[in-house]
């Protein structure tokens, strides 16, 4: 039936108390929406509940397959939902789809359009089942089609229904059009966010160097201008701060990222040992020398070496050392071969040069020769912007290879930002690491914290660090308590503050708690570790 052609009566006024509260229900539904599917699915399900309409369907044209497909429903299986997939000029949901219009089916086992493809419909001898379907228009236009089934006698009318079920679709086609917004704008996001990402680190993705401080900007900047040159690099800072991942990076930014990347530690080995594994040497050089070995600058030929802790380099070594630089030349020991080389020289250091030129210990023409391009590493401390992203990046890899989801807590987080670090990133990984292997709840917490961490930072913030979880002072089973050197326990620390906040605050231990960051429990379980009193703090 033509609902346009109907002209069935208005029914009694009880209707509409019921839709109102079918409205409020749904309204409120979608005020709260997340997610699509399933917000529409409890849409419908009010539709059963409130308003006694049975298997409700909301079919969209699907833009792969060009065919109308049941999105969501109430009242089928998913056998039957799959079943339920239309042309776009077939049936009853062809015919509302192409019109616009409204469309009811007094009695579904008289009417021709009705397919009943999803074949969820029983047979009934005595009542009718009805149909009732309205499109879903967006921009006037069609993109799909809501519909229901209603028990009904022959003297019920439809109009109240179909106008319901016009409005309610009218605010469904709301809905999809905001959460497609939605999903737009979440795509452009990601998009840009990828493409920043890209932009960002486009010279060294790939090697972990994460941070987006100024310091780290400074540092990025020097590699995109000095990555095309072949000029040395004398990579400063101190131990831990990533020298050798920006040399990686300044090898793969240039053009000579196909070829080898040679990496030596000057530290590594006794002097005899590192001029072989740096130049070669031939059979019969020395003792244990079998046969010839080429050194590390011949496999490094066309490509990069990267000397790390070069400030250790015994003098003797220096001399060959500056005339690889001056003239890229060198001889294997125990020959007599001359040996050209094209290396680009990366070196780094945690030293200070400069001063151990004036000691005697570095020659001053190798130092100049070696300080072409300087390339200062900040520590973490002072890139403390940076440390979120960092401690995210190695928790997460830590995560994956252990198999684990854990996470910081807020408490931890802080902790770890005003940590000095001492040893920097390599010190930051390791501690996750470490912590991430021992932990035993769902969460990171002070208390998974290492001891020797917790007497760091009373030692750098000078006495004032407060520790909050119990676990994490206690002291070690069968040891001496915490000392740091030239200065008091961690322990003593924490109850001289814990007496001073007292004290400023009339022993109330509310106020006093609320100071230090504690709960009741927390300063209550501390007054009585320490045996405070009032008494004794003013005798």
């Amino acid at each position: 039936m033509d609902y346009a052609k109907s002209g069935f009566a208005k029914r009694g006024e009880s209707t509409q108390g019921i839709e109102l509260l079918a409205l409020h229900r749904i309204t409120k539904l979608i005020g709260k929406a997340v997610d699509l599917e399933t917000t529409l699915a409890s849409v419908l399900k009010v539709l059963n509940d409130t308003m006694q309409m049975e298997r409700a369907t909301l079919l969209l044209l699907d833009k792969m397959t060009g065919r109308l497909m049941i999105k969501v429903s109430c009242g089928l299986t998913t056998q039957e939902k799959q079943r339920g997939v239309y042309r776009p000029d077939e049936g009853v949901y062809g015919k509302i789809f192409q019109t616009k219009a409204p469309f009811v089916v007094p009695d579904i086992h008289s009417e021709p359009l009705f397919l009943n493809r999803t074949g969820s419909r029983p047979a009934f001898s005595k009542e009718r089942l009805s149909f009732l379907g309205v499109p879903v228009l967006m921009q006037e236009k069609t993109v799909g089609v809501l519909s229901v089934d209603r028990l009904f006698g022959s003297d019920v009318s439809f109009d109240e229904d179909v106008r319901f079920l016009t409005v309610l679709a009218t605010l469904m086609a709301q809905f999809i059009t905001l959460h497609e917004e939605i999903e737009r704008k979440e795509a452009k996001l990601q998009e840009e966010n990828r493409s920043l990402k890209a932009k960002l680190h486009s010279r060294h993705d790939g090697h972990y160097i994460i941070g987006h401080s100024k310091p780290m900007q400074e540092v990025y900047s020097i590699i995109e201008k000095i990555a095309p040159s072949s000029a040395t690099v004398l990579l400063l800072g101190e131990s831990g701060t990533g020298k050798e991942l920006v040399a990686k990076a300044v090898h793969e930014s240039g053009g000579r990222k196909d070829k080898a990347f040679i990496k030596v530690n000057c530290a590594a080995l006794p002097e005899t040992l590192l001029e072989s594994e740096l130049f070669g040497h031939e059979k019969g050089a020395f003792t244990g020398a079998h046969a010839t070995r080429p050194g590390r600058f011949e496999l490094a030929n066309k490509g990069t070496i990267f000397l790390d802790e070069i400030g250790e380099m015994p003098l003797a070594l220096q001399a060959k050392m500056l005339r690889v630089l001056q003239e890229k030349q060198f001889e294997r020991i125990g020959g007599s071969k001359t040996y050209d080389v094209d290396v680009r020289i990366i070196a780094a250091t945690n030293v200070g040069l400069e001063q151990a030129v004036e000691e005697g210990n570095f020659r001053a023409d190798l130092y100049y020769r070696l300080n072409v391009v300087p390339i200062q590493l900040p520590p973490v401390r002072e890139r403390m912007e940076d440390i979120p992203l960092l401690l995210n990046h190695f928790l997460s890899m830590s995560n994956q290879r252990n198999g684990k989801k854990l996470m910081l807590t807020s408490e931890l987080l802080d902790f770890l930002i005003d940590y000095p670090w001492p040893g920097n990133v390599r010190e930051m990984q390791n501690m996750v690491e470490r912590m991430i292997i021992l932990a035993e709840g769902d969460r990171l917490t002070l208390g998974d914290l290492p001891p020797n961490v917790l007497v760091r930072r009373s030692s750098a913030a000078g006495g004032a660090m407060l520790v909050h979880d119990e676990a994490a002072i206690a002291p070690p089973v069968a040891e001496a308590p915490l000392i740091i050197r030239g200065r008091k326990s961690l322990q003593q620390l924490e109850k001289e503050e814990v007496e001073a906040a007292l004290r400023r605050h009339g022993w109330v231990q509310v106020r006093a708690a609320r100071e230090l960051g504690l709960t009741q429990r927390q300063i209550g379980y501390r007054i009585k570790k320490y045996g405070l009193s009032r008494l004794d703090a003013y005798r």
